[in-house]
């Protein structure tokens, strides 16, 4: 029995005990008990301390340095009695993945003992070696120093690994000279530019309000696959890039839908079960859990949050599902292509913008609501069909590219779907004054009609990239395995740039001509860029050939979906904003240009070897033995070999292909070809080697299969 065989069979005799029930868990006295939160610091904190940075967090004051000591002591306290020794300054780098040095709160007495101290200083600033992080020629490698920045609105949180306890302090990462470093400060930058083109809105609108504040909503769906360890560290190609290089799809896989939404088998179900509850802890809302449409796949979403501490919360969610993984005996896989031809994995981004209570992209109950909704609505049209060619760009990378246009994720055209109601009301407004909706009742914009419209007044459309869902709009490109940060610093700063142009005009009307201007602006908004809405089938060549003859860009690969982000016209919009320096945006496009190039290198190297000393000894160890078979049975005179023969000439033809390929793969390898070309030479090489494991003994083939990763858990 080979080792494949012995792993499944041990998989298969493994006994999982779920009977045992646990302790009764009291969500709400345990939710965010591992996180110092607003609840905990007002337990920890005096009064007056506490109301301070309370201010700091909700209205974004400035922060009183002089409250830094006291908060600092107080966190320090509190994390001790929650069991850690160390903090840590939690931040995002370039690299995709949190990053985070140790230090603990030791420290020594002159008579050899030890006391404990946190600072206002140590929490505010913290200097980590920068030398080492993705930094696009910002740094020189010699120069280590860059600086970590407390961010309060995002709160503390103890990590758990094993028996160890760390209080992790969110923060944002910039270099000595400045420029920034991470995906946390342009994410706040672009937050702040959202937010004050929305409050000038509001006072064109005559709603402005000091005690109502603009916030920005995100809910991150995650999506990932699970497989039994044991078959994953048998697949090199998982291990070292996340999918799988080779591999034929199982004759049976998601064709019946019988996995979606589906029951959930009883070791995922403790799995997602502990998942939750790692997340409730440090106060993350996980709310909804579910198959999704491949075997092995599986979705979890999270109640809305403020965008800052949602996309903080996301990245804890990924490092969670992969740790929790880990002690259920199974990896958690966040490619985005694990399994070719088989549902990848997104990440579906659904954004909205409030002011104070009221959500800007919730349809109102007066004229003078719906006249702000719809404004808003075309302020995103507007922006969407601008910047596609940077939204798109916001969603580049080797893993996405693989899902982009599947059967399962919108295609790389970035449109917009807004829904039969909502479509036959933009029509309206580019036809002129609009009179009725679909569902026939009047709407009003000031003092012209408008229909009112339900909460969902659209339905869903899964091939378009950016669709309007009744309060919000889903941004469907984003990947698995990506930051939410990206794509959200692209949204919030196109979206205010298109809010602002729409409040200088507007804020120049006389205002007995408000009503009419604002019924022209809106009507030349939806006739220059009606383009960028489509509700349609995306996937279709129609609407690809559609789309071409429109202008909008089709940018299908990270090379070229790379580009716009520096494009002069980008350069200047982020600029303009205070989102992004040139110098900061010409460095985050070479961080994923070169990210790009060394992922797609290292899946070629590893292709390469596990074709040269997994793939070709199995098919020539099953040649040989054809070859034994068809000499024995002409030995003993049975008559014609012909059907052994014709499986030996097809082997034989197969293996000499596969040589070809890992020969010229090799050169490839050597020569550092571009990535285009060694894609190319991959996929030629897979279709050999897929049809080789088709063909081979399975015996011999020691690469897990599909069918057993998919569906043995």
């Amino acid at each position: 029995m080979n080792t494949r065989k012995k792993v499944l069979s041990k998989i298969v005799e493994e006994k999982h005990s779920f009977d045992k029930m646990d302790e009764p868990y009291n969500i709400e006295k345990e939710y965010g008990i591992d996180t110092f939160g607003l609840k905990t610091m007002e337990q920890y904190l005096s009064k007056p301390i506490y109301k301070r940075l309370r201010s700091t967090i909700e209205n974004g004051v400035a922060l009183d340095e002089t409250v830094a000591d006291d908060v600092a002591h107080a966190m320090k306290i509190w994390a001790m009695s929650r069991g850690a020794t160390h903090y840590t300054h939690w931040f995002l780098p370039l690299t995709g993945s949190s990053a985070e040095k140790h230090d603990s709160f030791i420290e020594p007495t002159q008579d050899g003992g030890a006391i404990t101290r946190f600072s206002g200083k140590n929490l505010i600033l913290g200097e980590p070696d920068a030398s080492s992080f993705p930094s696009g020629g910002l740094r020189s490698t010699f120069e280590a120093r860059g600086y970590t920045a407390w961010d309060p609105a995002s709160p503390a949180f103890i990590k758990r690994v094993g028996g160890v306890a760390t209080l992790c302090i969110p923060t944002m990462f910039c270099s000595y000279t400045g420029e920034v470093l991470d995906k946390k400060t342009p994410l706040l930058r672009s937050i702040q530019v959202l937010g004050m083109q929305v409050k000038k809105l509001m006072k064109v609108f005559g709603v402005e309000d000091n005690n109502k504040h603009p916030t920005v909503t995100l809910g991150a769906e995650q999506e990932y696959f699970l497989v039994d360890k044991s078959l994953y560290i048998q697949r090199p190609d998982l291990m070292q890039t996340g999918r799988t290089l080779f591999g034929a799809p199982p004759q049976k896989h998601q064709q019946l839908d019988d996995h979606y939404f589906g029951a959930i088998k009883p070791r995922i179900l403790n799995f997602m079960h502990d998942v939750e509850r790692e997340l409730w802890r440090i106060g993350i809302p996980a709310k909804t859990r579910h198959n999704e449409v491949a075997p092995a796949q599986f979705e979890i979403a999270p109640v809305f949050e403020e965008m800052n501490l949602a996309n903080d919360h996301n990245v804890m969610v990924m490092e969670i599902l992969r740790t929790t993984a880990e002690k259920h005996g199974l990896v958690c896989l966040l490619h985005e292509k694990p399994f070719s031809r088989i549902n990848g994995s997104g990440k579906h981004n659904n954004w909205s913008v409030s002011y104070g209570e009221k959500n800007l992209l919730n349809p109102g109950s007066s004229p003078h609501e719906n006249a702000i909704f719809l404004t808003t609505l075309c302020a995103v049209i507007k922006a969407v069909d601008t910047h596609a060619d940077l939204l798109r760009a916001s969603t580049a990378g080797a893993g996405n590219d693989h899902r982009l246009g599947a059967s399962e994720a919108p295609p790389a055209i970035i449109s917009i779907y807004l829904g039969e109601q909502l479509a036959d009301i933009i029509d309206q407004i580019e036809m002129g004054e609009p009179k009725t909706s679909k569902n026939r009742k009047v709407l009003k914009i000031g003092v012209d009609t408008l229909p009112p419209l339900p909460t969902d007044a659209t339905d869903r459309n899964r091939t378009s990239p950016f669709a309007f869902t009744g309060n919000k709009f889903e941004f469907r490109a984003p990947g698995a395995s990506q930051s939410c940060s990206s794509p959200n610093i692209v949204l919030n700063t196109i979206v205010a740039e298109a809010i602002d142009e729409i409040a200088e005009h507007l804020a120049k009307l006389p205002k007995k001509d408000f009503q009419k201007g604002l019924q022209k602006l809106l009507q030349s908004i939806v006739k220059k860029h009606k383009r960028i809405i489509f509700n349609g089938d995306g996937y279709t060549d129609k609407w690809k050939r559609e789309a071409q003859k429109l202008g909008l860009p089709n940018l299908p690969n990270t090379p070229s979906a790379l580009k716009p982000y520096i494009a002069p016209k980008n350069i200047a919009l982020f600029e303009k904003y205070g989102v992004f320096t040139a110098s900061e945006l010409h460095s985050r496009y070479e961080v994923f240009e070169e990210e790009y190039s060394k992922k797609i290198h290292i899946e070629t190297a590893v292709a390469l070897n596990m074709s040269k000393t997994i793939i070709m000894p199995a098919c020539l160890k099953y040649l040989s033995r054809l070859a034994e078979t068809s000499k024995a049975i002409a030995d003993v005179k049975w008559g014609k070999n012909s059907e052994i023969d014709s499986k030996g000439k097809l082997i034989s033809s197969l293996i000499e292909d596969l040589g070809k390929a890992n020969n010229d793969l090799e050169k490839l390898v050597v020569e550092n070809a571009d990535s285009r070309s060694k894609l190319a030479m991959l996929g030629d090489m897979r279709t050999i080697v897929d049809q080789l494991e088709l063909e081979i003994d399975d015996d011999l083939w020691q690469l897990p299969k599909y069918s057993e990763m998919l569906f043995v858990y």
